[in-house]
C-alpha cells in the first residue's frame, strides 16, 4: 500500500526539533569517540577501527552538525576522523572509496577549501578506477584485485561511488573518471533494472569475458526481491549522475526506480527491508532505507520539477522523525533507530547505523538549509 495523498508531512519545525536533538546526542556522545562506528549493539556504537566501508559516515555526520550549528568542535572532531581515514585512500581492496571520502573529504574541501582534502579525495578517485573491468563496463564490487573471487560481482550500492569520480573530473579535467561513471552506471541500468523498476542487490558476470550470468543477492530476501535500502542507493546515485551529466536516460532511471519504491512503501513512511520479502508489510523495517531515499526524492523533485517526490521524501521524514528517533531511549549513542544491517544473516536487525544518522541529517538539511548542504556535498 502506498503512503495516501492526504498524509501529513514533516513541518520545518519538526524537523528542526529532529535536528536539534541530533546535535544534543552528538554533543554528548562524539567526544568519547576515537574510532569508527559501524553498528549499535545494546544502543551502543561498536566500531570498525579502519572504517570498514561506513568510515565515511561518522565525520560526515560531524561535518553536517557543523555546518548546521556552526560549533567549533564539531568541525574539530570531524577534522580529526577524516584523518584517521587518510590510509584508506590508497587502499583498492573494494569499491567503498565513495562511501569513505565523499561525506568526509570531499565535504571538507567544499566547507574549508584545504587542499588537502581535496588532493586525497582525488588519491581515492584514482584507487577506485583500478577496480574498473574494462570488458564488462564495471567497478568491481568485492574481493581483492587478482583474486578471483567476486571478480565479476557488481553491486546496487556502487551506484553511490560514482560521484567521487565525477568530483575528480570536476577538480583534474581528466574524463577518464566520469566516462568510467558513466559507463558502470549504464550497465547497471541495463542489468539490474527490472520492467517495474524493481532492482536486485548483486548482478553477476564473466570478469574475463564481460557476458552477463545474472541477478544474485546478498542482502536481500532473494535475487528476484527488491531490497530496500538497494533501491534507495539507485534512486540517490542515478538522479546524482543526471545531475552531473545532464544524460536524461539516467535521470529516467532514477524516475522509474522511485515510482516503484513509492508505489509499495508502507502508509508509516518506513521501508520494510526488502519491498518482496514474504512478510509483507508485517516484516522489519530500515530507517536507514527511509534517510537514504528521502534524500534521493528531493534530489529528483528538482531535476525533474515534479512536486510529488518532494512531497512523498517528507512524508518519509515526518515517519522517521515520528517512529525512528532514539530519544525514548536514555542510553542510546545514536540518533535514528530501526535499522537493519543485514537481515539475511540476521546480522544487525532492530538497531542504529551510521549511515542511517547521515543520511538523516542530510535529508533534513535539503529542506531547512537547501544553499548550505548544496556547498557541502556539490547540489
Amino acid at each position: 500500500m502506498a503512503i495516501g495523498a492526504g498524509e501529513a508531512a514533516a513541518s520545518p519545525a519538526t524537523l528542526r526539533a529532529a535536528l536539534d536533538y541530533g546535535n544534543t546526542k552528538l554533543k554528548a556522545v562524539a567526544p568519547g569517540i576515537t574510532s569508527f562506528p559501524e553498528i549499535t549493539r545494546a544502543e551502543k556504537w561498536t566500531y570498525v577501527a579502519d572504517g570498514g566501508w561506513v568510515g565515511g559516515f561518522w565525520p560526515g555526520t560531524l561535518w553536517l552538525a557543523h555546518l548546521d550549528s556552526g560549533d567549533a568542535q564539531f568541525r574539530a572532531l570531524a577534522e580529526a576522523a577524516n584523518d584517521r581515514l587518510a590510509p584508506r585512500r590508497l587502499d583498492p581492496r573494494d569499491h567503498d572509496l565513495g562511501f569513505l571520502f565523499y561525506p568526509s573529504w570531499v565535504t571538507a574541501y567544499r566547507l574549508t577549501g584545504d587542499t588537502k582534502w581535496r588532493d586525497g579525495a582525488i588519491d581515492a578517485a584514482n584507487t577506485l578506477i583500478q577496480r574498473w573491468n574494462a570488458t564488462g563496463k564495471f567497478i568491481r564490487a568485492w574481493g581483492r584485485l587478482g583474486t578471483p573471487g567476486n571478480a565479476g560481482r557488481v553491486i546496487i550500492d556502487t551506484m553511490m561511488n560514482l560521484d567521487l569520480l565525477a568530483f575528480a573530473t570536476e577538480q583534474t579535467g581528466d574524463r577518464k573518471f566520469l566516462d568510467i561513471a558513466i559507463a558502470h552506471a549504464r550497465t547497471t541500468q541495463t542489468h539490474f533494472l527490472r520492467p517495474d523498476g524493481s532492482t536486485p542487490h548483486v548482478f553477476d558476470f564473466n570478469p574475463d569475458t564481460g557476458a552477463a550470468i545474472g541477478p544474485n543477492t546478498v542482502q536481500g530476501y532473494s535475487p528476484t526481491s527488491c531490497w530496500a535500502r538497494g533501491q534507495a542507493w539507485g534512486i540517490y546515485g542515478f538522479t546524482t549522475m543526471y545531475r552531473r551529466t545532464g544524460l536524461r536516460e539516467f535521470r529516467d532511471t532514477a524516475r522509474k526506480m522511485s515510482d516503484y519504491a513509492l508505489s509499495v512503501l508502507t502508509p508509516d513512511g518506513v521501508p520494510v527491508w526488502d519491498y518482496r520479502s514474504p512478510l509483507g508489510v508485517n516484516d522489519i523495517k530500515d530507517s536507514s532505507a527511509g534517510a537514504i531515499m528521502a534524500c534521493g526524492l528531493l534530489d529528483l523533485a528538482k531535476a525533474t520539477g515534479t512536486s510529488r517526490y518532494r512531497d512523498r521524501a517528507l512524508r518519509i521524514l515526518d515517519g522517521l522523525v515520528a517512529t525512528c528517533l532514539t530519544t525514548r531511549s536514555a542510553r542510546a549513542e545514536a540518533i535514528l533507530a530501526r535499522g537493519t544491517r543485514n537481515r539475511p544473516s540476521e546480522d544487525g536487525v532492530e538497531i542504529s547505523l551510521p549511515y542511517g544518522d547521515y543520511y538523516l541529517y542530510e535529508a533534513i538539511l535539503r529542506v531547512l538549509k537547501p544553499t548550505q548542504i548544496a556547498k557541502a556535498i556539490g547540489l
